[in-house]
């Protein structure tokens, strides 16, 4: 396999890698794994099956140049599974964070606000 072949999945691993801490954060997708699934799964399944009909029809196709040649459900290449699988799964991550930092700001009680003397 070429470079190019492999870039998909690198950049798909990369994704996860630097995202995969934001569970530690107050992500918790990978501690809800059935929650996840099914945050995933109906939208992948929708997509994925967008994805064949286009691709049986001749309207989208994949350079066999830039992926690994693996072909999963029919004619799909793994890293156009992968990709409806990781990236929902980063977002995942990336909203859940948010959500816990925002919901941690509004719990830390704040200081209150100096009043400035007059001169």
């Amino acid at each position: 396999m070429t470079p190019d072949q492999l870039r998909y999945l690198l950049i798909l691993a990369l994704c996860v890698a630097i995202t995969a801490p934001l569970e530690f954060l107050g992500g918790k997708v990978y501690r809800r794994p059935l929650r996840t699934i099914k945050s995933v799964l109906p939208v992948a399944a929708v997509f994925l099956i967008w994805d064949a009909v286009a691709i049986a029809g001749g309207v989208w196709w994949f350079d066999s140049r830039r992926v690994t040649g693996v072909e999963v459900l029919g004619e799909l290449p793994l890293e156009e599974v992968l990709f409806f699988a990781v990236i929902p799964l980063c977002a995942l991550l990336t909203f859940g964070c948010v959500e816990a930092l925002l919901a941690a700001s509004r719990r830390t009680p704040r200081a209150p606000a100096r009043k400035e003397r007059a001169p």
